[in-house]
């Protein structure tokens, strides 16, 4: 049976990538730059360094949301008061929430934007440069597998007053997955662009949408592959210009990296691809994680909706492409996670360098030490141990890490998703913070 017909409900942060024979355990590339190749092999239990956190939970409860569906959190200082506040995508109530820090460790929650059929992932920028931030809302239409052009970009203009206006700037088009906001087309004003994926099902496409000005935008398509799950902006090439990659899952599971020629030209180059059509891409971000000045891309997969029987697979885990300047990339396996979803980069330990985390969204749940957060501590040599966060609350896909109380270091913010059973040690949206 083809991935198509199997392929799932989330893309969710807010997605493309490696190469595995799944009977052998062996990882093989067909990439286009990367040569790589690597066993794997069952994760044992590591070894936990002497480093702890302990969960709070944030916002609205567990016992309002029934069984919350979060699908996408997000560490940013939404109001700019100088306090960081997470916004988050919360998919039973079709909402987009703002938890706010109003002061240091004392959270507010406002639903900013309600009626969003499916949010899955929210991203905050100024899209004409007034001062406010304007939230950007990828809107699926259902977030559980469907074919129709049931997709939606949505822009929630800040106004002077506090208040928000709605702008609904693509309709009916394949399910949408995440929305980001650069000037990509070199406007004099600097008035944002938008680049779109839409993971659709059958059928999806990576787009730009070039900013006419007057919340008018034109569509330009990047590419027309279904399965586009993140969309993460930089200048990958070092030539001046912001370019786009992407996470394309369904059974391409491929890194692509559209390079910014100019006049709103991209050109479209496979920077990693995987032979293994289950390969299960979750999700992608940009970090500079070796610090040489040049953005990396840290990706996950551990999507476990593909199986009649989901769960988790061998091959699950957290990948880099290291960026070697030039658009040349190498690519390097961090560690095994089963069902792993949404890695993120900051210094959990405090010795400079960056490490990462991730969360699992498909674990054995009936085991009770299956690890739900995971962390993998930087050598300062990008040689990475791995360390058990956390083996509860289960089934989260969401997670961002950033200093939300000033004290110089980053708490974790993670959320759970409550769609398939169990329906127990859930949570919505949870903070981490170090002991």
């Amino acid at each position: 049976m083809s991935q198509r017909s199997l392929k799932p409900y989330l893309v969710l942060a807010a997605g493309a990538l490696l190469g595995v024979v799944a009977a052998l355990g062996v990882i093989k590339f067909k990439a286009v730059r990367v040569v790589d190749s690597v066993e794997l092999t069952e994760a044992s239990a590591p070894q936990t360094p002497a480093l702890s956190f302990a969960p709070e939970a944030i916002g609205t409860t567990v016992a309002e949301f029934g069984r919350p569906e979060v699908t996408h959190v997000q560490i940013v200082d939404f109001d700019q008061d100088g306090l960081p506040d997470v916004l988050y995508c919360e998919a039973t109530t079709n909402t987009v929430r703002w938890i706010r820090q109003i002061s240091r460790n004392v959270f507010n929650e406002t639903v900013v934007a309600d009626d969003v059929a499916g949010p899955v992932h929210v991203a905050a920028a100024d899209i004409y440069g007034n001062g406010r931030l304007d939230l950007l809302i990828a809107s699926m239409g259902q977030v559980l597998p469907n074919s129709d052009s049931i997709g939606r970009v949505f822009v929630f203009e800040a106004l002077a007053d506090g208040s928000f206006k709605r702008h609904l700037l693509l309709d009916r088009v394949a399910r949408v997955t995440d929305v980001r906001a650069a000037n990509l087309s070199g406007h004099r004003d600097g008035r944002l662009d938008l680049i779109v994926g839409q993971f659709g099902y059958d059928e999806g496409e990576t787009r730009l949408l070039e900013n006419s000005g007057n919340w008018e935008f034109s569509s330009t398509l990047l590419n027309g592959q279904s399965g586009a799950i993140h969309t993460p902006i930089a200048d990958f090439d070092g030539d001046g210009r912001l370019d786009v990659a992407a996470l394309i899952s369904q059974e391409w599971e491929e890194v692509h990296l559209f390079r910014n020629e100019g006049s709103g030209r991209f050109s479209d180059d496979i920077l990693w691809g995987s032979t293994n059509e289950d390969f299960g891409s979750s999700g992608m971000k940009t970090t500079d994680l070796n610090q040489d000045g040049r953005p990396d891309l840290i990706f996950s997969n551990g999507d476990g909706f593909d199986y009649s029987i989901r769960g988790p697979r061998p091959w699950h885990g957290v990948q880099w492409l290291e960026n070697l300047g030039d658009g040349e990339f190498s690519y390097h396996r961090i560690g095994e996670m089963p069902g792993a979803y949404a890695p993120s980069a900051a210094d959990l330990d405090s010795d400079g360098d960056l490490d990462l985390i991730a969360v699992s969204g498909f674990g054995d749940w009936s085991n009770p030490d299956t690890v739900t957060l995971m962390g993998w501590l930087n050598d300062g040599e990008q040689n990475f141990e791995p360390l058990v966060i956390a083996t509860s609350p289960i089934q989260m896909v969401t997670a961002d890490a950033g200093d939300l109380d000033g004290d110089g270091i980053p708490e974790i913010v993670t959320g759970g998703y409550h769609s398939f059973p169990p329906f127990e040690h859930m949570s919505a949206v949870t903070l981490w913070r170090r002991q």
